[in-house]
């Protein structure tokens, strides 16, 4: 069984190649068959609403919504709750499939035997 990864993107349309890079990790992770969880903190918050990943362009990356859609299918998308309650962003306003969840279930996750954790 491969060693999940619990992925954590900081920057959004403020670091478009950084946070491109960590949705396509976690994409390709998610195809290959990694369990995946992608955290989404700090200006990447923005992306558990719907419509938001769509207004997102980088040139000759994959949309950044089919990459979301991807983690969505078979892995676990977290926005961080100190995160959302600074952008007004509550449980009804996220994308299905995003859960809303704090430093310990962070540190509960990266804790996990054999697990990977990525900052972006």
């Amino acid at each position: 069984m491969a060693r999940p990864l619990v992925i954590k993107v900081t920057a959004g349309a403020d670091a478009p190649e950084r946070c491109n890079q960590a949705f396509t990790v976690a994409a390709a992770a998610v195809a290959s068959g990694v369990p995946v969880s992608l955290w989404l903190t700090g200006e990447s918050s923005w992306f558990s609403l719907p419509g938001r990943a769509e207004g997102f362009s980088l040139p000759h990356a994959t949309p950044l919504e089919d990459l979301l859609s991807v983690i969505l299918s078979a892995g676990q998308v977290t926005l961080c709750t100190q995160c959302a309650a600074r952008r007004d962003i509550g449980p009804d306003d996220v994308l299905p499939g995003v859960r809303i969840a704090g430093a310990p279930t962070f540190v509960e996750e990266i804790s996990s035997e054999d697990v990977q954790a990525l900052v972006y």
